[in-house]
């Protein structure tokens, strides 16, 4: 029973918790970042628990305590799961079972019960706050709004993302919007209390008591379809509802006094006598408390007094016709209590941050989410593939196109025979010592055979999955067709549709054996390469001497004048590409550079740090960082890539002016040749020897890119093999299970009154059965059989005189009869017969007879 006007939510208990313990276990399976860096957020936030769940009076200095507790756990709830690993235990505030603890490890429902004690807090300092004056009505009615506005954001945030099968009764949605309504009701009555203090007029007294009327009646309603609200409980809204029903008649009544409405006034009062005698029927048990009483039979003092008064005055001097209930307008309602969320429980990551906030820092900011490392990851692969694929494998096959139309030219072949008509050029000389400074012959040579290994081991580990695959497609067929499609009704080895089953583990072993079949010939083509080109460099390995040896020196050492000006204008076209092609260079070399140091991890934690502000209750995923990923991309390597556009334009103007005055060139040079001045071996020669690096810088090239894709093979042929392993494991042991079923006597075979004598000659007499086909299965161990052999066994009592049997009497058993098992009719027979009279015309045995037996 309560003992005051209004009513107040109680706390909800809990016990002691290490909340850190459970975090940082969490952390050291989850993360990358050992615990200890966050030794002083953990002690933290078990202080925060501590503090929070040791508010059980009715203070303003709790209210922080809960705020920033909630807060935390808000901003927790994006770096960690639900289910962090800590097991909240809490009591029920409300209902039958408040002795009885809910265990729950999931961090939501620890916020919940947290925002619930918020609201009790509110609740009860409304409850406690002087109504006696305005200044603490208006006080009281900011208490429970604030009270019904928590409330109201546990039913609409909190509740939903709860993840439990049922929420605890006393917070479940029907009781908590019964809660809502009757904390709105309690703060509407403080503004109809206040405003009677302050002298309004009836009116408007009318329409903020009929308001509060609505919210305890509505209050009643959701309190009816709760499990937690008690009838105590029930019964006060239902005669508040009436209460204030019956208050808001009656200053509706005092209103048509003024405005000399008699009939209306007496109409009201009726009505208002009327709400007030049903309110009185909720003291019936005892469930109100005594002011509540007080105030009813106190307010129907008052009505009757003045109903008495005003049908008086109105039979004697008004003479006013009294309406109907039903043709009275209804009261207007004047709405003054709405729920307010407080701001650090709507919008709780406004209020942590630096040292300086209102709550301090947010905790474990520092604490990376596994999604950022894979987002990191993601874009470092993004990055890589942009760089790698996009852009310098795109300036890589322009250069390689360049020196193939220079080689159709015969360049530089043909101006280095004249430019150097004795001895070795300068830029060939430069090409020999960078051969024999990488041992290029070498490196070639153990680049392809690490192909060849590779490929060999990436071969066999995929031979050896798809023998199982073949081996258990064959034991599959053999065994159905033993046993039939009907009986043998599993699914073919290539189309079992389980996720991991024969149809997918087929499908990606004809993708391997594709992956294979063009990295072979891709390697014979690198091969053939390397083939075309060992000679030439050998050469170019060897010593000056020997390149000089191969390179004839030419005819004549001096430069005709007619050929002058074309070799000017070709000599100047190919030095542009030389500079091109150094410029490539040059911008590929610092593009790399640029890739190895482009490190996303510090940028990356800022934005993720912003998305937990914007999303506190979101957990980050890697899909949150795509518009980060593009911006990033764009900004760093767009130029890049519209240089590559560039370069692919002027590359072509500059092919075309070589090949102008390659023309004119040639010409001149042809009208020299005719003349007895020409050098064409020397320009075969060298324009050999010059194909011959570039061919091995792009074999180079090629044989990297065997080893990065065989390394990669090398993983993708290991997984797949470990799962054709465990689909072959699985489906031999279902082929066992399966075997085993159909073998087995169907249990109308099974004769149990077969003699022992009758089994044995039956036995005797079937013929062994034929060995069952061998299946490549494990079999099972078979137990061992003893060998039975006839031995003399010498007894223990052999020195032990011998007992005489004693006399047995007729007709009881003794040891030497043996034990004779016969029908009861045939017992019963015997019987009889042994006593000279005749058998019984029934076999029906006789308990009376008792058991006899020989």
């Amino acid at each position: 029973m309560t003992t005051t006007h209004v009513l107040s939510l109680p706390f909800r208990k809990s016990t002691q918790l290490s909340l850190s313990r459970a975090i940082q276990q969490y952390i050291s399976a989850k993360y990358d970042q050992h615990p200890d860096m966050f030794r002083h957020d953990l002690d933290t936030i078990d202080a925060l628990r501590r503090d929070a769940i040791n508010v059980r009076e009715a203070h303003p200095s709790g209210i922080r305590k809960l705020q920033m507790y909630a807060a935390q756990l808000v901003w927790i709830g994006g770096k960690f799961p639900i289910d962090v690993g800590a097991d909240f235990t809490w009591y029920p505030a409300l209902g039958y079972h408040t002795e009885h603890p809910l265990v729950q490890n999931n961090l939501k429902y620890e916020l919940m019960n947290v925002l619930y004690n918020l609201a009790a807090l509110y609740s009860q300092l409304a409850v406690a706050s002087n109504r006696n004056s305005t200044e603490g009505l208006k006080t009281a009615a900011s208490w429970f709004s604030h009270s019904a506005g928590v409330l109201t954001h546990i039913k609409t945030q909190v509740l939903p993302e709860l993840r439990m099968p049922s929420p605890p009764d006393d917070m479940d949605e029907t009781t908590l919007e019964s809660l809502i309504q009757l904390f709105l009701a309690e703060a509407q009555e403080c503004y109809w209390q206040k405003a009677v203090m302050d002298g309004y007029k009836d009116a408007s007294i009318a329409k903020l008591a009929a308001r509060v009327s609505d919210l305890y009646n509505e209050a009643g309603e959701a309190a009816m379809r709760s499990e937690a609200i008690s009838s105590a409980w029930i019964h006060h809204m239902s005669a508040k509802h009436h209460h204030f029903a019956a208050a808001a008649q009656f200053r509706a009544a005092s209103d048509c006094l003024e405005r000399k409405k008699y009939g209306e006034e007496i109409a009201r009062l009726r009505d208002a006598v009327a709400c007030v005698n049903e309110g009185l029927k909720e003291t019936r048990g005892g469930y109100l408390s005594k002011a509540v009483v007080e105030d009813l039979q106190g307010l129907k003092r008052r009505l009757e007094e003045d109903l008495k008064r005003a049908e008086i005055d109105n039979d004697r001097v008004y003479l006013h016709i009294v309406p109907p209930k039903t043709e009275l307008k209804r009261l207007d309602r004047a709405n003054m209590a709405v729920a307010r969320v407080p701001p650090q429980v709507a919008k709780p990551y406004e209020f942590l941050g630096d040292p300086s906030a209102e709550f301090g820092p947010a905790l474990f900011t520092k604490l990376v989410p596994f999604a950022v490392h894979v987002a990191v990851s993601i874009y470092e692969e993004r990055r890589d593939r942009l760089v790698n694929n996009s852009i310098i494998s795109e300036l890589e096959s322009m250069t390689s196109q360049l020196h193939e139309i220079l080689s159709s030219l015969n360049l530089p072949g043909s101006l280095q025979a004249l430019e150097k008509p004795l001895g070795l050029p300068g830029t060939l000389v430069q090409h020999a010592d960078e051969i024999r400074q990488a041992d290029a012959l070498y490196r070639l040579q153990q680049g392809l055979t690490d192909i060849d290994k590779l490929c060999s081991s990436d071969l066999a580990i995929f031979e050896e999955g798809r023998s199982l695959l073949l081996a258990e497609e064959e034991e599959d067929s053999r065994l159905r067709l033993k046993y039939g499609t009907e009986r043998w009704n599993r699914p073919q080895s290539r189309q079992d549709p389980s996720p991991n089953g024969g149809t997918k583990l087929w499908r990606q072993a004809q993708d391997i054996e594709g992956y294979f079949g063009s990295s072979t010939a891709s390697d014979q083509v690198v091969r053939e390469k390397f083939n075309a080109v060992r000679d030439t460099l050998t050469i170019l390995a060897g010593s000056d001497r020997s390149i000089m040896d191969f390179i004839p020196n030419s005819r004549r050492t001096d430069i005709p004048e007619s050929l002058k000006p074309a070799l000017g204008r070709l000599r100047s076209a190919y030095n542009d590409v030389q500079r091109l092609e150094s410029r490539r260079r040059k911008r590929v070399e610092s593009l790399r550079a640029r890739s190895r140091a482009d490190d996303i991890k510090p940028d990356i934690l800022v934005e993720a740090a912003r998305l937990e502000r914007a999303y506190p209750t979101t957990a980050i995923a890697t899909a949150h960082f795509e518009d980060f990923f593009e911006k990033r991309l764009d900004r760093l390597y767009e130029s890049e890539l519209e240089a590559v556009e560039r370069d692919k334009q002027e590359q072509e103007k500059i092919v075309q002016e070589v090949k102008r005055a390659n023309k004119e060139f040639e010409a001149q040079k042809r009208q020299v040749d005719r003349a007895g001045g020409g050098n064409r071996e020397r320009e075969e020669a060298l324009q050999k020897l010059d194909a011959a690096y570039y061919k091995y810088k792009e074999i180079v090239s090629n044989v990297e890119v065997g080893r990065k894709f065989y390394n990669d093979l090398s993983q993708i042929v290991e997984q797949w093999r470990g799962l054709v392993r465990g689909w072959v494991s699985e489906r031999r042991r279902d082929a066992r299970s399966l075997e085993e079923e159909i073998n087995m006597p169907p249990l109308s075979s099974l004769n149990m009154h077969q003699s022992s004598f009758s089994y044995q000659q039956q036995q005797h007499h079937q013929q062994p059965p034929p060995p069952p086909p061998q299946i490549p299965f494990p079999e099972p161990i078979q137990p061992h059989q003893p060998i039975v052999e006839q031995a003399h066994i010498q007894s223990w009592a052999d020195n032990v005189p011998q007992q005489q049997p004693k006399p047995v009497a007729p007709g009881a058993w003794a040891p030497n009869m043996g034990i004779k098992f016969g029908s009861p009719v045939a017992q019963g027979q015997q019987h009889q017969q042994e006593q000279g009279q005749p058998g019984p015309v029934n076999a029906t045995w006789d308990p009376s007879q008792g058991i006899r037996f020989g």
